[in-house]
């Protein structure tokens, strides 16, 4: 068991991806440890594909990637995969299933590469603690932005999704990701069956409607980089 000030010096090395969480903006470096010591923060390591949170088991933990890349993602009852988001380091997530009391996880979270990964338990957020923090109301406030534009891409995966051809999926899915990037040229954070996944169609057919889009000229693309012509 750590003491307080190891565990600082062990938190320490972390403070740099964390202060890119959204859920820690207005929160002083000097409060960080105080802070996710009060929490009772923890952290573990993920091997590549490793299930980090499993559909159908409880949610409790607010998940913050500190290292590596996950998806969140849901599989059928045809075991089809459908990728909803992916995960970077310094993003949580999980937070809309673990705030709401007795929620089961409706998709799993698997690791895209080796991950590091900071666990809250999300009761810890919710209820004030005794020692009455100061961060504690600026962390609720956090929470509830962060729900919201996580409810924003949302609508937007379903803005995808509910098009009707691999054509207009894609199109669509690269109009937001352009405006995003505020540039017609930006990269995705997704390979071809990753892409394929996310927007619910057969990567065979991506790849040729890709390639239809390039002979047309409306877009160039280079593995996961794109450009709208």
């Amino acid at each position: 068991m750590l003491n307080f000030q190891q565990k600082e010096i062990f938190l320490k090395k972390y403070f740099d991806v964390l202060k890119k969480c959204s859920l820690f903006n207005g929160i002083e470096e000097k409060d960080l440890t105080i802070m996710l010591n009060c929490l009772g923060a923890k952290i573990d390591n993920f091997d590549k594909k490793y299930t980090i949170f499993a559909e159908g088991k409880p949610a409790r933990y607010i998940g913050i990637l500190l290292s590596g890349t996950a998806q969140i993602i849901q599989i059928d009852y045809f075991g089809n995969r459908s990728i909803l988001s992916t995960v970077e380091a310094g993003n949580s997530f999980a937070e809309a299933f673990a705030c709401n009391d007795n929620s089961i996880l409706p998709i799993s979270v698997i690791a895209n590469e080796p991950c590091e990964v900071m666990f809250i338990d999300s009761r810890h957020i919710l209820h004030t603690c005794t020692n009455c923090c100061g961060f504690h109301q600026q962390l609720i406030y956090n929470l509830m932005k962060e729900l919201a534009i996580k409810n924003i891409a949302f609508h937007q995966k379903i803005d995808v999704t509910s098009k009707r051809t691999t054509r207009e999926k894609l199109l669509t899915y690269l109009n937001h990701q352009s405006k995003k990037a505020n540039s017609n040229r930006f990269t995705i954070p997704f390979d071809r069956q990753s892409l394929a996944d996310y927007l619910e169609v057969d990567r065979s057919g991506l790849s040729v409607e890709i390639g239809k889009l390039k002979k047309e000229g409306v877009l160039d693309s280079h593995k996961n980089y794109f450009e709208l012509l």
